[in-house]
């Protein structure tokens, strides 16, 4: 008995450490490699709500390493990260630090005023994007390295691992469609990191030519299942939403809901002239969605709730639910708003859909597209498949 305690003792004590070295460590989690790039500098930070060192937020962690911090530039939603999509967030003073807000989403062009970029040296960028070429985050990345570009100013990237890293589907954006929520020539599963995308750019000339670091994630590779430990934006709450998003996000350019205003936003879809649905759902005005699609509308839909992520993850950008609900409903082009071409990123879409393809016969007219961005990518992974 005792030489089997002493075994199981022993085992668990190659098991911890061997645990311990194998987790995920995100960029800013690795300060060793970067707090010493900001020592004599005056510092920017691109963050938001999502933007935590283990229990400690960036901003407060970075004050309590005294890093002379001119500045908060923060994204779509804002520095909390409770504002509605696409909301104009004002200028603001972290009440906690009393360090200044500086909104790039209420603001346009997206950009600093000149006297803003006077007050810092470096931006340094850390969010927890979820892979889509429609999610903004990204975007406002771009903006900043736009704004270092013209400064000649360094930007530093910590990385993040990609929720929706594990594989890369969808059509490559026309960029006659360029827009607030597409802003680089990818599919909209681009299985890329923050940091990939912003090498991406830069290798590619999408970008002007910026000094660009990024401390890349430890123990990550794309084919994880990576589990968001904080909730990226008011409406993706789950991990099941975060894995529907980039299929049923398409909704937002079209008449019906999709769980805005409930419980489990992007986890259904429904409309209150829906054919053929028991499921019915009432979208209300609350917190993070205060005025959402058919507000006050019972809506009869469809349920993703117990689909499986794995199943959903196999089908990949997935226009069967689209498809489905424009069947159902029968109202023929009303049924898309001019949203939709901005998201899904191409005119084609809308046109085989509404000539009665199916979901398999318009994704094979992107194949060829997305198998030459999957060769572009590799140039530019910083991890593997």
């Amino acid at each position: 008995m005792q030489r089997v305690s002493m075994i199981l003792i022993w085992m668990l004590c190659a098991i911890f450490p061997l645990m311990a070295q194998t987790r995920v460590l995100t960029g800013a989690e690795q300060t060793e490699k970067w707090l010493p790039l900001l020592r004599n500098k005056r510092v920017a930070v691109l963050a938001n709500h999502t933007s935590m060192v283990g229990d400690e937020h960036l901003v407060d962690m970075l004050v309590r390493e005294r890093v002379d911090l001119a500045g908060i530039i923060s994204p779509e939603h804002g520095f909390r990260g409770t504002a509605d999509a696409g909301e104009k967030v004002a200028n603001s003073v972290d009440e906690r630090t009393g360090i200044p807000v500086w909104s790039l989403y209420g603001a346009h062009p997206r950009r600093l005023s000149p006297e803003q970029l006077q007050q810092f040296d470096v931006i340094v960028v850390d969010m927890q994007d979820v892979g889509l070429r429609f999610y903004t985050y990204y975007i406002t990345m771009l903006d900043a390295m736009a704004m270092c570009a013209d400064c000649n100013y360094p930007i530093i990237v910590l990385d993040r691992p990609n929720p929706n890293g594990m594989y890369v589907d969808g059509p490559i954006l026309d960029m006659r469609y360029k827009s607030g929520v597409g802003a680089l020539p990818i599919p909209v599963v681009h299985g890329l990191t923050m940091g990939e995308i912003a090498r991406m750019a830069v290798g590619e000339g999408w970008s002007k030519p910026v000094e660009l670091t990024v401390i890349p994630c430890a123990n990550y590779t794309h084919s994880m299942r990576y589990t968001l430990p904080v909730a990226p934006s008011p409406n993706l709450r789950t991990q099941h939403a975060v894995c529907l998003y980039p299929s049923t996000c398409l909704f937002e350019g079209t008449i019906c809901a999709l769980g805005r205003g409930t419980d489990w936003p992007f986890e259904m879809y429904g409309h209150p002239d829906m054919q053929g649905c028991a499921f019915v759902f009432t979208p209300r005005s609350v917190a993070g969605a205060k005025n959402p699609p058919l507000l006050n509308r019972e809506c009869r839909g469809v349920d993703l709730r117990g689909l499986p992520d794995e199943e959903i993850i196999a089908a990949g950008f997935n226009l069967e639910y689209v498809i489905d609900a424009y069947r159902r409903l029968g109202v023929g082009e009303k049924f898309f708003t001019p949203f939709f071409e901005k998201l899904v990123g191409v005119g084609y879409v809308r046109e085989m859909i509404c000539a009665g393809a199916s979901a398999a016969e318009i994704r094979a007219r992107w194949q060829d597209d997305l198998q030459r961005y999957m060769k572009l990518r590799q140039k530019y992974l910083l991890y593997g498949e």
